[in-house]
């Protein structure tokens, strides 16, 4: 059960039911962690305009979603583990490219200097290395997309923190944060 509560869309106000519409004619579903977003509509309104923008940028899908899996399991998500495991499936990664990301990796070499400076930037709240920033800017990224690797790291943090302190019942297929082997 969770500890924050789940507005529900027969019990939501005027405003949360609004957006809480919005989000279901757009995914066909509302996640629950949106529907804990939505005890605040300033903070929900914030957010699906935050994940809008970074979903527009330069930075690929599968890129998004690689940095969202290795966070989910540094941070101990099992929430954000099990949507990002089904959301990077719909995006076109394999189990094995999916199981790397979660051990901070990634097949894709160019890709694997992108986790990597994710996971650095959240480790060190932003203070990361010359030697790491020269790292993913030789790995092909430009400056836009290192801003959306900072966005995007901000971003999950951010739904880590949310779904790990409301202990938000998950509505995705669960995956153990176990790691296998």
């Amino acid at each position: 059960m969770s500890r924050i509560n789940v507005v529900e869309p027969n019990a939501a106000s005027a405003e949360q039911a609004e957006l809480l519409d919005a989000i279901q004619a757009q995914l066909g579903m509302v996640p629950n962690f949106l529907k804990v977003f939505a005890n605040s509509p300033v903070a929900l309104k914030a957010f699906l305009g935050l994940h809008g923008v970074a979903g527009d940028g330069e930075l690929d899908g599968e890129t998004r979603e690689r940095i969202a899996l290795a966070l989910a399991q540094t941070n101990s998500c099992q929430y954000c583990l099990s949507a990002h495991t089904a959301l990077g499936r719909k995006a076109g990664l394999e189990s094995a490219e999916i199981a790397a990301n979660r051990e901070g990796a990634s097949l894709d070499d160019n890709a694997a200097v992108a986790v990597k400076f994710a996971l650095s930037l959240a480790e060190n709240t932003g203070a990361v290395s010359n030697t790491e920033l020269l790292a993913v800017r030789e790995a092909g990224y430009n400056d836009a997309q290192i801003v959306e690797i900072i966005t995007h790291v901000a971003m999950n943090l951010l739904t880590n923190m949310l779904a790990k302190t409301s202990q938000v019942s998950i509505d995705f297929p669960e995956v153990d944060l176990k790691l296998a082997g």
